[in-house]
């Protein structure tokens, strides 16, 4: 095979050619309906949605009160990437994303990969949509009907567990519930997540020894926004029109009554777990933010995408980091951080404090504000399916343009299927997890694409071009000073990295590793070491190991001492190295570019952009990593089995 056909690049003047060409004759030709503002509402409406109403309570959870600086540093970096999308989508107003983009600047191969890794971005990040909204829909429904009952001395039952519950997260949540109770803790002093989870796993229906455990308001909703997607642009467009104004209306109120129950000793400390406890929410707070580029598949629909699309990115941005920020002060002001790791954070703080009619009101505004999101993903998804089958990438079936609605109708229903059928099994961290590496690694191949492409001069400019700064001088500088922040601030953290350190495992993950027996030994030990004797009353094993964490020093002689393997109580060598081979493949990369802004004088936004988007996906685990790598694998084999040959650049060379 040879090497150079798998980077053959398409043209901006063909594909301008192209869509022209669809335009005139009006087949395969999308229906133009949309403005600046129905573009800023769009990238509104994907934005605030599952990060605002449910991942934003683990990532608070995590960091504490400063989790608004990794809001805001997310924002930013999402601002560099959206200057890349910006310039593409002024230069190819087509559908497509960023896909079409990397076709132009790296060629057939990468151009695939990039698609198949957006496939990953808007499925999984519609099943996590999907499932976020069935645990609020759920909550609501169950707080109406237990009303009703109380009121009206009904027997009205509520949805069973096992119906409301994706199968991972009942299981997973059975097997550490179950270690747990075995170690002391009660079932009431469970988190009510792990509560539900055991229930929902004990409770099911078994059939030939599996547990029928499903998430079925997830499927209604999905089924529900598909139609309405393939029913057409401008009725999806005011759909999520009026939803976005919902939910505004909402997120303003939720911030004017709780800025009354703020207590600023809630916000002391301010970043309890340092910056690694902030870091750790870079996935939940970058799905955040991941709508946005959405916004770039509807390019074809737009009235004057050269000038609207830019405007539609950054307003949508800049409102909603203005939103994210003061909803996490407010939340962090109101409880303490400890409370917020829950699927429904704005639900569960008002509840707390009894406000029973502003929990109400959050709960129907978080259905419509996440019904919004999955409007936008869904439409995102066909589109860039549709322009890789007019590429001859994929069978010419999903670029099939409903003659009546112009929408891509068979590529809309097959999206329905595919995101509908994970959605009653996955569970919610490990699909915002892979969603976001999805993602950033678009953002990736965009900012790089802006920087391929700075020099050449054959390539027709649209109306919005990055503004340029030379980064030849500046990214050393930024070198320097960030070894000088490593070494000088942040020493331990970094010579632990450095030289592989064996790290402590946390008390929790110790204690649901145990088995019976060693469970006993570890009681009995701290039995003989408790002073006070407060074990004998308090069998709670987790309980009393985490009580020793407030003290380092105090905690690491306790575990050394646990009458069990280093295993458990211990990560190390290779095990622990692996986890930190995201950020070598990161800092080796970040030294290539460095080298590379030297010789090229390469623009600093996009620069930047590409840089803090793969610093993003460095933060996550190497499990993600695999799992992205494994997607990825299969997209080969698909591309060399089938699209490598159909592609139309194929035949036209033939």
């Amino acid at each position: 095979m040879a090497l150079k056909g798998l980077f053959r690049k398409k043209t901006v003047q063909d594909i301008l050619k192209q869509v022209e060409k669809n335009n005139a004759d009006g087949h395969n030709a999308l229906g133009k309906h949309l403005t600046a503002r129905d573009l800023t509402a769009f990238g509104i409406a994907a934005i605030v949605g599952a990060g605002i109403f449910s991942t934003i309570g683990k990532a608070s959870f995590d960091g504490g009160p400063a989790v608004i600086f990794l809001f805001l540093f997310t924002a930013i970096a999402c601002s560099f990437a959206a200057f890349a999308y910006a310039e593409f989508a002024s230069m190819v107003p087509v559908a497509g994303s960023a896909y079409t983009y990397s076709y132009v600047a790296f060629g057939e191969l990468i151009a695939w990969i990039i698609g198949w890794a957006l496939i990953m971005e808007y499925a999984v990040g519609n099943i996590t949509v999907a499932i976020s909204w069935s645990d609020y829909f759920t909550s609501l429904m169950d707080n109406i009907i237990n009303n009703l009952n109380h009121k009206n001395h009904w027997n009205l039952q509520v949805f069973a567990d096992w119906v409301q519950m994706d199968y991972l997260s009942a299981s997973n949540g059975f097997k550490d519930a179950t270690a747990l109770m075995q170690s002391g803790k009660s079932f009431e002093n469970l988190s009510v997540g792990m509560q539900a989870a055991y229930t929902a796993w004990t409770s099911s229906p078994v059939f030939f020894g599996i547990h029928l455990v499903a998430d079925l308001p997830a499927l209604f909703i999905i089924i529900l926004i598909t139609s309405l997607v393939y029913r057409g642009m401008k009725e999806s467009r005011n759909a999520s029109n009026v939803m976005v104004l919902i939910k505004l209306c909402i997120i303003l109120l939720v911030i004017a009554v709780g800025v009354f129950y703020v207590d600023v000793d809630n916000w002391s400390p301010f970043a309890p777990n340092g910056v690694g406890g902030v870091l750790k929410g870079v996935s939940a707070v970058f799905f955040a933010y991941i709508g946005f580029d959405a916004i770039s598949t509807t390019a074809e629909e737009c009235k004057d995408p050269q000038r609207d699309l830019p405007k539609g990115m950054m307003w949508a941005i800049i409102i909603c980091t203005t939103l994210y920020i003061a909803i996490a002060l407010v939340l962090t002001g109101m409880v303490s951080f400890s409370t917020l790791n829950v699927g429904d954070p704005l639900l569960f703080v008002f509840e707390k404090l009894d406000l029973k009619i502003m929990s109400a009101i959050i709960g129907v505004s978080a259905v419509i504000a996440m019904a919004s999101v999955l409007l936008v993903f869904q439409m995102g998804q066909p589109r860039i399916w549709m322009s890789m089958s007019r590429d001859g990438l994929l069978p010419k079936k999903f670029s099939t343009v409903h003659p009546k609605y112009k929408t891509p109708s068979f590529a809309t229903i097959v999206t329905g299927f595919v995101v509908a059928i994970p959605a009653l099994f996955l569970n919610l961290t490990m699909v915002t997890d892979l969603c976001s590496i999805g993602t950033l690694f678009a953002f990736v191949l965009v900012c790089a694409g802006v920087l391929v492409l700075q020099n050449r001069t054959d390539i027709p400019r649209g109306k919005f071009k990055t503004p340029y700064l030379n980064s030849k001088f500046i990214m050393p500088v930024l070198i320097i000073i960030g070894v000088v922040f490593a070494f000088g601030y942040n020493k331990k953290a970094t010579t632990d990295f450095m030289t592989n350190e064996t790290q402590i495992n946390n008390s929790a993950d110790i204690i649901t590793s145990l088995n019976k027996e060693e469970t006993q030994k570890v009681y009995e030990y701290l039995v003989s070491i408790d002073a006070k004797n407060s074990t004998t009353e308090t069998p709670d094993l987790e309980q009393l190991l985490s009580q020793y964490q407030q003290d380092d020093a105090k905690y690491a002689s306790v575990i050394a001492g646990l009458p069990i393997a280093d295993s458990i109580k211990f990560e190390s060598g290779f095990g622990l190295f692996k986890h930190k081979i995201p950020m070598w493949i990161f800092l080796i990369v970040l030294m290539g570019l460095t080298v590379w802004s030297w010789k090229e004088n390469l623009s600093l936004i996009p620069l930047l952009g590409l840089i803090c988007c793969l610093y993003m996906m460095a933060e996550l685990s190497v499990w993600n990593w695999i799992y992205f790598t494994i997607w990825l694998l299969v997209g080969l084999t698909i591309y060399f089995g089938y699209s490598r040959n159909n592609s139309k650049l194929n035949i036209k060379e033939a």
